[in-house]
């Protein structure tokens, strides 16, 4: 069942091909609403969705490729392994929903926020990220390769197996979460606090270098140690 005016077009319940949804963007409209609706496996790539809402969707290995999702609200969906490379979703808020094992290659992440949100495996190669936050996310073995999180408070983010390399972490708070053999070849954490954060799974030799200047814990630091085979008295 679907309801439009000028004002609002909702749309509830419904599958959509691509040439449905062009359909639905062919007439006068404001922002679009979707609650309920599948996309799987769609190309909806180049497609202009800016603004629109979306609520417990699916979008399992749908394709955004270019597509415009600038300011768009994403909640309890469902995108597992979807494509949004060279889209921009400047502004956009995804929360509570899964896009694990996505892609986000050159995408525009300017502004974004990710709450409760699932990307495990996720990868975002030269992604444009300045404003970008996460926020209790789960990030097991996501590519995050270079992004910047200086001076940023990083509340419950799950980093296990992540690939930090050369990510910039100075003057970071970490509010638990985890870095447990996660890759942080190059990456700083200078005058950022790790008190709380699971270093599990690292050593004094795989950190020496990005730990400089990081703030520890007396038990992280001597789990560090004793990885050297060194009992701290």
């Amino acid at each position: 069942m679907a309801r439009s005016d000028m004002d609002s077009a909702l749309f509830s319940d419904q599958v959509f091909s691509r040439g449905a949804l062009v359909a639905a963007l062919a007439g006068p409209h404001g922002p679009l609403a979707f609650e309920h609706c599948r996309f799987d496996g769609e190309d909806l790539s180049g497609l202009d969705l800016g603004g629109a809402r979306f609520l417990d969707c699916t979008f399992a290995e749908t394709r955004f490729e270019k597509a415009m999702l600038a300011d768009s609200r994403w909640l309890d969906c469902k995108a597992r392994q979807a494509d949004f490379s060279l889209a921009d979703l400047s502004g956009a808020r995804l929360c509570s929903s899964d896009f694990n094992n996505t892609r986000w290659t050159g995408t525009k992440l300017a502004g974004v926020l990710f709450t409760e949100a699932k990307l495990t495996g996720a990868h975002f190669n030269q992604a444009t990220t300045l404003g970008l936050e996460f926020h209790q996310c789960r990030l097991v073995g996501a590519d995050l390769r270079g992004l910047s999180f200086r001076k940023r408070s990083l509340e419950q983010l799950d980093l296990s197996e992540a690939d930090l390399a050369g990510c910039d972490f100075r003057d970071a708070v970490f509010e638990g979460g985890s870095l447990r053999d996660a890759n942080l070849k190059n990456a700083r954490f200078d005058g950022a606090d790790l008190r709380s954060v699971d270093l599990g799974g690292l050593t004094v030799t795989n950190v020496a270098q990005s730990f400089k200047g990081a703030m520890l814990s007396m038990d992280q630091a001597a789990a560090l140690i004793g990885g050297l085979g060194v009992r701290v008295g």
